[in-house]
């Protein structure tokens, strides 16, 4: 049987007073397919994991993430950080 595509958008903005990242999009089939493709149109690095698209997709789109993701997410958050900064990408948002 075919697996059914399922996505999710986490946001993280610190300095907004998040105390933890934010579903920001979840979906699946077409809906996920679009997630993923706005996500690479805009530089978004995708990173692909079932156990935690599992655990966030019972989490509504707005709320923050639930503690036991918290370090599969810093892990994942992190890799970003790096691949910004090896890309040469600030901190600061008009540098994207």
């Amino acid at each position: 049987m075919k697996k059914i595509l399922e996505a999710i958008a986490l946001k993280y903005t610190p300095e907004a007073g998040d105390g933890a990242p934010r579903v920001s999009a979840s979906g699946k089939g077409l809906i996920a397919r679009r997630i993923i493709d706005l996500a690479r149109e805009h530089g978004v690095p995708v990173q692909e994991d079932s156990t935690l698209v599992q655990i966030l997709s019972k989490i509504e789109v707005g709320d923050e993430i639930p503690e036991e993701t918290f370090t599969i997410v810093a892990e994942i958050l992190a890799m970003v950080v790096r691949m910004r900064r090896s890309a040469g990408i600030g901190e600061n948002r008009d540098q994207r």
